[in-house]
């Protein structure tokens, strides 16, 4: 059965939060010791490193869900379909609804089950659920559902990755700067036209499940309740390299098209320099240089909205909304991901 992607749509928050923003900060190693260095060099430093000069925050009013549920009803309308024949509402995040300035997660029910209910679906047939993946959420629910599809359970799917990572961050933290909120979707479905070629999945959980976790403040002052996103970035570099690539390579691999067949990759925006070395990495698997132009990029303004990023990515060169990133029918396209678990994923895709 051929399965692709026939709509798709994001939500970008309106504010913008510059770097400069952060040089009021007073930032402490996660042990707790304050960091001597000038705050204007490490906000530099942290440029030259990620990459990212700004990152976009949800207004105050809004949540994930909501966010979830903009960008799904840009996907519904982009895909032309009625809104009551999907099968299934698939909806990747990390940290549930958190409310602005609020302490607790909310997640019950839970936020596909909220965004069905903005979009005013009445089916109760259309099965609405959470998946908990790290930043290959969104990923890992396109091959979920298109397997709904292929087993003959569904026909249309909609899969969102949402997030306000924004409200889970220490303010005391570095790498505080990296986060960011947003939200992208898309629609699944059957298809005279193959998408969806070839799939990875992968949970390395005996040595590197702890990589990312939630934790307290770095600054030992602030409530030891309160928890915080946090990362050892070192080690997850390290996991990326050594495990994203060859995930690529075997997923292309069984795709049954070569090095050379693919025009673009859309890949998880966390870090510019890991997304440059797991692509460089990849490439040299195959004995072959990395192509011009073939890693589109959106975190040097959007940040790292961890689920959001890859559906986003793809929805603005969909809509030719990214300078000089185009797609043409047939081109073969990779998704990939890595995130906290540690899971990593990719898709070999057809557009």
């Amino acid at each position: 059965m051929k399965i692709r992607i026939t709509g798709t749509g994001s939500y970008i928050p309106e504010y913008i939060q510059k770097n400069s923003a952060f040089k009021a900060h007073s930032f402490y190693t996660i042990e707790g010791e304050s960091i001597d260095t000038p705050t204007e060099i490490v906000v530099e430093k942290f440029k030259a490193i990620t990459g990212i000069s700004e990152r976009r925050y949800a207004q105050k009013h809004l949540t994930a869900s909501d966010l979830g549920a903009l960008a799904a009803e840009k996907a519904i309308l982009d895909a032309k379909i009625d809104s009551e024949s999907l099968d299934y509402i698939i909806c990747a995040h990390n940290f549930g609804d958190v409310k602005a300035e609020a302490i607790q997660s909310d997640i019950i029910p839970c936020l596909a089950a909220r965004i069905k209910h903005l979009l005013k679906i009445k089916n109760p047939k259309c099965v609405a659920y959470d998946i908990l993946f790290g930043c290959p959420g969104w990923v890992e629910g396109v091959i979920q559902a298109q397997a709904y599809i292929r087993a003959g359970m569904a026909k249309k799917c909609l899969v969102i990755g949402t997030e306000t990572l924004s409200r889970v961050t220490d303010e005391h933290d570095r790498d505080s700067m990296i986060y960011a909120d947003g939200a992208g979707a898309c629609i699944v479905e059957a298809s005279l036209d193959v998408g969806v070629i070839a799939h990875e999945s992968a949970s390395y959980t005996y040595d590197e499940v702890y990589h990312l976790f939630f934790g307290n403040s770095n600054n030992k002052s602030r409530d030891k309740n309160v928890r915080f996103i946090k990362m050892y970035g070192r080690k997850i570099y390290e996991f990326a390299l050594n495990n994203v690539p060859s995930a690529m390579k075997a997923c292309l691999d069984s795709s049954g098209y070569g090095i050379t067949d693919v025009k673009k990759i859309l890949i998880h925006q966390a870090n510019e320099k890991m997304d440059e070395a797991i692509v460089k990495r990849f490439y040299r698997l195959y004995k072959t240089a990395v192509p011009e132009d073939i890693m589109p990029m959106t975190i040097h303004q959007l940040g790292n909205s961890s689920v959001a990023t890859v559906p986003t990515l793809f929805d603005l060169i969909r809509k030719g909304q990214l300078k000089n990133h185009q797609l043409s029918k047939g081109d073969i396209i990779i998704f990939a991901s890595v995130g906290a678990g540690m899971h990593i994923n990719a898709i070999v895709y057809k557009y």
